[in-house]
């Protein structure tokens, strides 16, 4: 309240022309907050001087290290997900070198699982999923591969700088990358209702939705707040909100981008075309046949478009204008049939005649060569593009001034330079060095993971109504360094797990909770529970099922009895599918795994900046009467049962090192013999008492927390 009141005397509230609706002028409070500010380092400071500096200031003493097993647990579970391995954490303790835990985190760093674990985070904020949302949420075929590119780009370290620029205008800057046509996907995550009827709306709508998330994950702002007005509190005109929408006019889907180099693609060509020549009769007559249902269909479906469509749609393509083009591509695949589905309409002798034709064509399939990978991304529809107009109350029907593609009007009020691509030129503003937002939100993002936590509390909203970060310093000098050091993600998180601030233990100290109860000097490490994702792959890893084959089509590992999906969940004949890694099974915007949404699984119609961390009797339930964790909580026990001749005792040790890294405490060793014991006298089975056992360990606070 106090920043509101704050705001409304230094005037962020200024008196909108009637005209426009625009701000005469930015208020002294706006061009003076601190994240449109320039980034300003001392180079001799660290992330210890700089925090230790504000703690000792406030008269509060750090938490000393954490023991040697929490920290290797910790450094595995945030940079890979999963609990270390009994030999990985004899091998730490035995290491006494003062630069053991710099080699485990080169290590992890080096590892494949890397990738794997902070791809879910960017996932989440790229509002990835592999089906379209809305009613039918149909399956987007080829969208994993987007899922991939990101996998890989984390594990090579590829320049932070780079991969914005990528997602961006991957197509315009780097035409012959093929990753890079794939990393454009990041604005086709768009949950889209395919087969809406009014064209106009449905692409505004979308385009919304990219300015959104753009604006959101790259720019950490609530750009979306100033699309019917300027925005009530930050430096974000009405205008300016269509300015970089602007940026994105003239994009269309494009589902069937073809992921060929040059010389193989020839290849391919050469061979299809071969195909093409000897089955061109039969294809021909195919097509006659399907001529008549085509153009029912075609009628059929035509009339559910508004007539200013229908004309668009009927119209000669050479007289459509950018506009037009823009509403005919939303059109077409809701008005183009495939020859399966039309085929299906015939009856009588031309349903015979296709039948024949369809096996003749069969014949020829030894030289017809299989599909090119492709992948589904975005691409621009022509070289005009359509004019993008400032929406009166964010109506797509009430344009109002026309504007061009351009920035932030606090930063730069002149129009972007678009001569060599629009989204270049926005790609390039946003990975500029003197950009003074960009690597600052992702700095803050990389520390929020690590942490549960950023300096500053809300990842993607830098502004006045925004968190500010606790310690202003720490962000900037983190910031400098990161892009000094060529944007590396894998330098920036070295930088903070050899802190000693990252390496505290997470007990209390009451003196410094009266004085600091929200921990924002850091002087604690901060518990958080792992995501649903992490939950399950641990269990998985410590249940010696996980199966570690990465990238490729999503999975569909079986499902609870009596959930139903719109959309199918066809699950995988070969159940070591059902163990791969959390981040390769299918995501399907309306009906979430169920493990995932009670822990917590964001809601992916939209981008999720930090994750609810809730604790409910769902996540009891699930961890109690799961089917799959009893599954794997009897893989446990028989991992930990399978070497003759163990003693009790020496099994309980191993239950704890799969799980805990530790060895239990006497009182632990005694209430578990009593547990064993009960549970074998109530159940008249040994081995489903060492199961349950084993599940009670994984569903521990020890387990599903980083400590």
């Amino acid at each position: 309240m106090r920043l509101l009141a704050a705001l409304f005397v230094a005037g962020a509230f200024v008196a909108a022309s009637a005209e426009s609706g625009q701000r005469k002028d930015f208020t002294p409070i706006q061009k003076k907050w601190w994240a449109f500010q320039p980034v300003k380092a001392d180079p001799a400071a660290t992330i210890d001087s700089l925090l230790l500096a504000k703690m000792a200031g406030k008269g509060v003493i750090p938490n000393g290290p954490a023991d040697k097993v929490t920290l290797l647990r910790r450094a595995s579970l945030v940079l890979t997900g999963l609990p270390p391995t009994p030999e990985e954490t004899q091998a730490f303790l035995a290491d006494r070198s003062p630069a053991a835990l710099e080699s485990v985190v080169d290590r992890l760093l080096a590892s494949p699982q890397y990738g794997e674990r902070w791809a879910r985070h960017w996932l989440d904020l790229a509002r990835y999923a592999d089906s379209e949302g809305f009613k039918s949420d149909e399956t987007r075929p080829n969208v994993w591969r987007y899922r991939d590119y990101v996998i890989r780009s984390l594990n090579s370290d590829k320049p932070y700088d780079r991969f914005v620029k990528e997602q961006i205008a991957g197509d315009e800057l780097y035409p012959n990358d093929l990753d890079a046509k794939v990393a454009v996907g990041f604005n086709r995550h768009f949950p889209d209702e395919s087969n809406a009827a009014n064209i106009r709306q449905r692409r505004q709508e979308l385009l919304f939705d990219i300015t959104d998330t753009t604006g959101s994950v790259f720019l950490g702002l609530t750009y979306g707040c100033a699309k019917c007005h300027d925005h009530k509190f930050d430096p974000i005109l009405h205008k300016d909100y269509y300015r970089l929408q602007a940026f994105f006019a003239n994009t269309r889907i494009e589902d069937t981008a073809v992921l060929m180099p040059g010389p193989e693609l020839a290849v391919w060509k050469a061979k299809n075309e071969i195909w093409e020549g000897q089955t061109a009769t039969i294809r021909a007559e195919m097509q006659k046949l399907l001529e008549t249902p085509r153009k029912k269909l075609f009628d059929d479906r035509l009339f559910r478009f508004p007539e200013e469509i229908q004309e668009t749609i009927l119209l000669d393509p050479a007289k459509r204008t950018p506009f037009q083009w823009h509403m005919f591509m939303k059109a077409k695949d809701q008005v183009t049939f495939s020859d399966e589905v039309c085929a299906k309409t015939l009856r009588g002798e031309p349903a015979n005649r296709y039948a024949v034709l369809k096996s003749e064509l069969g014949a020829f399939d030894s030289i017809k060569p299989a599909e090119p990978p492709m992948a589904q991304t975005l691409a621009e529809m022509h070289t005009e593009a359509p004019t993008t107009y400032v929406l009166k109350n964010g109506n797509f029907d009430s344009p109002a001034e026309e504007v061009a593609p351009g920035f932030l009007s606090i930063l730069d009020p002149s129009d972007a330079s678009v001569a060599g691509g629009r989204r270049s030129a926005l790609a390039n503003w946003m990975a500029s060095p003197t950009n003074p937002l960009t690597a600052r939100v992702m700095v803050n993002r990389v520390w929020h993971y690590h942490f549960g936590r950023g300096i500053s509390g809300t990842p993607s909203d830098f502004g006045l109504m925004g968190e500010r970060p606790t310690n202003l310093a720490l962000l900037d000098q983190l910031t400098a360094s990161f892009v000094s050091e060529g944007w590396s993600l894998k330098k920036l998180h070295k930088q903070i797990m050899l802190s000693s601030i990252w390496q505290q233990a997470s007990s209390n100290h009451a003196a410094n909770a009266v004085k600091d109860p929200e921990n924002k000097l850091w002087w604690k490490y901060p518990r958080h529970r792992l995501e649903g994702e992490a939950v399950r792959d641990s269990m998985l890893a410590v249940a010696g099922r996980l199966n570690a084959k990465m990238y490729g089509t999503p999975v569909f590992p079986p499902l609870p009895a009596g959930v139903v999906t719109r959309g199918g969940w066809k699950v995988n004949t070969d159940t070591s599918d059902h163990d791969r890694r959390s981040v390769y099974v299918f995501v399907r915007r309306n009906t979430r795994y169920p493990m995932f949404d009670a822990f917590d699984m964001p809601d992916t119609h939209e981008s999720c900046a930090r994750r609810n961390m809730t604790i409910n009797p769902a996540q009891s339930l699930e961890l109690m009467n799961s089917r799959l964790v009893t599954q794997w909580s009897t893989s446990f026990a028989e991992r930990v049962r399978n070497d003759a001749g163990q003693t009790v005792d020496g099994m309980l040790d191993r239950a704890w090192k799969l799980a805990v890294q530790r060895t239990p405490t006497a009182a632990e060793r005694t209430g578990a013999r009593e547990f064993l014991d009960r549970q074998t006298k109530l159940t008249g089975n040994e081995t489903q008492a060492w199961a349950d056992l084993c599940q009670t360990l994984l569903s521990t606070n020890e387990f599903l927390y980083v400590n």
